[in-house]
């Protein structure tokens, strides 16, 4: 449930009119709701309240150290895949000691810096970057705490794209393998064995996944503890999906249901990273009509929001639905929604049966609270949008947009032109 809706045909977050927030800071416009972030937050910690554990948000989905900061002080964590996330998780006021490292390809700096920053653990995916870890955590004469990242090789039933959990994927061990990969680990002199970690995708809709994923990682977690390998942490990843169209994803509530029962009576805390799930309709991308455009078996929508903006339905072929913030009686059209992006792939939407807008009007992208602002570039030299957030009658710009001197902020001409 989220908090976006229609008021005497006018589009509200919470109890503020999308129409003013645009006409106030511009478009494009990424729009967050307090309420709904801290009610999805919530869910999984109340859903999980029978076992020690911690949510660790994963930052690529929503990255806005507000956002960041609303989980931090409801005693939220943080899943991180770079050096840049944990700086931002630790802006945002995470404790260290909930900030969980992910990623296949992490850099000597960054594990420099996320030793010094005392994590919880690193999420390790290979065997070279296991060996890379202990040897820098040598150098700087401290002890690296480590969970290893299996591959369980099950199938999420996601898009190719965002599914990581099958053996022809790049991330993780292969969890045949796992344990010799412990066994590594146990011999090194500056790693410590803390937990273990996997991941299976991302917008899953069915709970069983989680379930096959689970049962077949504990198997390992036993092999390890009748081995002397003592576990602690058991990351059990992200994933959960949500409502962009028809689908209809397990809550919170539905997962816990079918994974506590595998894991109570055991001593560990469990970790989980959520991400689209929490914050994916907690926001929306706010977009005005340029221009319309007939054609000759459809009508193009042209508005100031692009690919650049939100690269789903472009990347992925995602459905994001695009309603207008005042609604009003008119007729229907079909039409693409498409951005001034100078490329065919930009668009919003594509077919959609649609009212008929004019220039100047607001259209609302809904259900873009993850992976919008985060995946923005600026493409054809355009700023990035600007973020807000509204907690009932209030509202703060918590991103300001980016101008055109921020575009050259950090080039340099030599001084042989």
């Amino acid at each position: 449930m989220h908090f976006f809706r229609y008021r005497n045909g006018e589009l509200y977050a919470e109890d503020v009119p999308v129409r003013e927030l645009a006409e106030a800071y511009g478009t494009p416009l990424y729009i967050y709701s307090y309420s709904t972030l801290l009610r999805h937050f919530r869910a999984y910690d109340n859903a999980f309240d029978g076992v020690p554990h911690i949510i660790c948000f994963a930052l690529k989905a929503n990255s806005n150290t507000s956002v960041l900061r609303l989980f931090a002080k409801n005693g939220g964590g943080a899943d991180v895949v770079s050096g840049g996330e944990i700086f931002r998780a630790l802006k945002a006021g995470i404790p260290p000691r909930k900030i969980v490292y992910a990623g296949v390809g992490k850099t000597e700096k960054e594990i420099r810096f996320a030793l010094k920053s005392r994590i919880l653990m690193f999420n390790v995916e290979s065997e070279s970057e296991l060996m890379e870890i202990d040897r820098i955590a040598g150098v700087m004469k401290v002890k690296a705490p480590i969970s290893l990242r299996v591959n369980p090789d099950i199938d999420p039933g996601t898009h190719p794209y965002i599914a990581t959990g099958l053996k022809e994927h790049k991330f993780g061990i292969p969890i045949e393998a796992a344990f010799e990969y412990y066994k590594l680990a146990e011999r090194l002199e500056n790693t410590e064995i803390v937990g273990i970690h996997k991941h299976i995708g991302s917008q899953i809709t069915k709970v069983s996944p989680f379930v096959d994923a689970l049962k077949k990682t504990l198997l390992l977690v036993d092999e390890l503890k009748e081995h002397g390998v003592d576990i602690r942490y058991f990351d059990i990843g992200g994933g959960l999906g949500i409502t962009y169209k028809d689908e209809e994803p397990p809550v919170p509530r539905d997962l816990a249901r079918s994974l506590l029962p595998l894991l109570r009576g055991r001593r560990l805390t469990i970790i989980m990273e959520p991400g689209r799930s929490i914050v994916g309709n907690a926001g929306i991308l706010v977009t005005k009509v340029l221009y319309l455009k007939k054609g000759e078996e459809k009508d193009f929508v042209i508005v100031d929001a692009g690919m650049n903006d939100l690269i789903r339905p472009s990347f992925y072929g995602a459905y994001h639905h695009i309603q207008p913030v005042e609604k009003k009686r008119r007729k229907n059209i079909l039409a693409d929604i498409v951005g001034p992006i100078c490329e065919s792939g930009d668009f919003l939407g594509k077919e959609r049966e649609m009212p008929d807008v004019k220039p100047r009007e607001y259209l609302a992208v809904m259900s873009a609270g993850a992976y919008g602002f985060t995946m923005s570039s600026n493409y054809n030299s355009r700023p990035r949008a600007a973020e807000v957030m509204v907690k009932g009658k209030d509202f703060s710009l918590v991103n300001k947009r980016e101008t055109y001197r921020d575009l050259v902020r950090g080039e340099v001409v030599p001084g042989f032109l």
